[in-house]
């Protein structure tokens, strides 16, 4: 099949299962072009295929929408499997409590908290849309609204997921109350408690606190900064310990950044595939890419319905706010019976203003400058870092997110740095958070996601001044690696979007 054949397949597909509706507008040939990678002509050829078929039609200098007639939203149900159920392990790690705790404190500068700061995010936009929903509104269109979720929001997250190039209709998204919710409900329909889960060395405090909770057992497989997990390992654990699951950022991955290949990312499911394990996938960097195109999730490359793609809203349009979804490929029907008996729908309101400012426009125009503000940030950042830090200090430059993993040079204790940065109003997040077995003692995670101002550079500086052990700190060198490379320094380059100048921290 020719690439815009599968593209004119793909959004034929869209209107048949009732994603794009009659008189929506396609994205236009820019946008589209940017989107899937492909060229203007291309996609020009899709839209004319389209057209020929009946199911498009061009408006003069309006673009292209969907003809009248096309299919309403399709209510059949997805694909089922075979029940199961839930649980986690334990003794993981008493200091993730006290670290989260200092991280949100909120009277500290917040290079720890694991959240961008809400100031550069819409909430006056989407108040005035929750105001604007008429008061005269049935109040039983509110109660009622399905546990599964709004069905206009639900089709604009399927609309994203198509016009990135991602088989995701509407009726596999389950709408959940935050990211947190979708990955509970994903994890408890694929293990039962004792079962092993395979994760990331280093990963998010919070996926190991929730194995923790739910009795399971975390299986650590090494992580190159770059480009994500070691698939010679993963082929080994798959062996060995036969997991239950998989669970990994992809994508900007908390804490170090890494961006996994789409190529990787295709063979890591060929794999995975190979052993009938499912990977739960934590996407909810995704949208914070400093390149033109978003990089395509796992999710993508699932050919089986084993990748339960999970997301929300809190981090690229509205922190807080709680509403998140679920993309469970053949786990569908296991995450919905969940969510229909464990908690009742994520907030109406919410969803309906969600809904209403996404499909009015304006999100992509808010991501392009968040982008901006973020990948300035991290330069910012790393100029700092280079200047205050001892030498040996080796940093990630990510293409995404909002988070650069530092590793001090031997010897250096995170600990020691995060107790006296505490005592001078300075939080960070130190290493030992992000592994099972408390490794990772000579690297920390900051955030450059919070206003670059006086208190952030001078937080920096003092950081530096710690981790030297003395108020004079030498400058440090970046570093760049591919793959299993040796490290290279280099100087701090001036655009962050050049691709990632990091360290393989998972070799500490």
């Amino acid at each position: 099949m020719k690439r815009y054949e599968a593209l004119a397949a793909d959004i034929g597909k869209a209107i048949d299962d009732g994603t794009l509706r009659s008189g929506d507008r396609l994205p236009s040939v820019r946008c589209m072009s940017d989107s899937r990678g492909l060229s203007a002509a291309t996609v020009f050829q899709a839209y004319y295929l389209l057209e020929a078929r009946g199911l498009v039609q061009a408006r003069d200098r309006s673009g292209y929408y969907v003809c009248a007639g096309a299919p309403q939203l399709s209510r059949a149900s997805p694909a089922m499997r075979r029940d199961a159920a839930v649980q986690l392990p334990r003794d993981v790690f008493e200091s993730i409590a006290e670290g989260i705790a200092h991280i949100d404190a909120g009277r500290v500068v917040p290079l720890g908290s694991p959240y961008p700061s809400p100031a550069y995010y819409p909430l006056a936009r989407l108040a005035q849309h929750i105001c604007a929903i008429p008061q005269d509104l049935d109040p039983r269109s509110i109660m009622e609204v399905p546990w599964s979720g709004h069905d206009e929001l639900r089709r604009q997250i399927a609309l994203r997921y198509q016009s990135a190039g991602v088989d995701v209709g509407v009726n596999e998204i389950i709408v959940t109350n935050g990211a947190t919710e979708a990955l509970h409900l994903c994890l408890a329909a694929a293990t039962n408690p004792g079962d092993a889960v395979l994760v990331a060395s280093p990963t998010s405090y919070g996926a190991l606190q929730t194995l923790q909770q739910r009795g399971l057992r975390a299986i650590e497989i090494r992580t190159h900064v770059p480009d994500g997990i070691d698939l010679q390992e993963l082929g080994d654990a798959l062996v060995r310990n036969r997991p239950k699951a998989c669970w990994l950022m992809t994508s900007f991955q908390n804490p170090t950044g890494s961006l996994m290949p789409e190529s990787k990312k295709r063979a890591m499911i060929d794999l995975l595939s190979r052993f009938d394990v499912p990977l739960i996938e934590d996407d909810v960097h995704a949208e914070l890419h400093f390149s033109d195109r978003r990089p395509l999730p796992a999710k993508a490359f699932d050919t089986h319905g084993l990748v339960m793609h999970c997301s929300s809203f809190s981090r690229s349009l509205a922190p807080g706010h709680g509403i998140g979804w679920a993309a469970p490929g053949r786990y569908a029907m296991d995450v919905a019976r969940r969510k229909s008996t464990s908690s009742s729908s994520a907030p109406a309101m919410l969803q309906i203003a969600i809904a209403g400012y996404l499909k009015q426009g304006g999100y992509d125009k808010h991501l392009r400058k968040l982008r901006r503000t973020l990948a300035n940030h991290q330069e910012q950042m790393l100029q700092a870092v280079a200047r205050h830090f001892p030498a040996g200090t080796r940093a990630t430059r990510s293409s995404g997110g909002y988070f650069v993993w530092l590793e001090l040079p031997a010897g250096i204790d995170v600990m020691r740095v995060h107790t006296e940065s505490l005592s001078m109003g300075i939080s960070i997040a130190p290493g030992p958070l992000f592994s099972a077995s408390r490794g990772f003692r000579n690297c920390l995670r900051l955030n450059y996601g919070h206003p670059w101002d006086t208190r952030a550079q001078e937080a920096i500086a003092s950081l530096g001044a710690l981790a030297a052990g003395r108020t004079g700190a030498r400058r440090s060198a970046l570093v760049t690696v591919a793959g299993d490379a040796a490290y290279v320094p280099v100087a701090v380059r001036t655009s962050p979007c050049e691709g990632l100048a990091v360290v393989d921290a998972a070799r500490v």
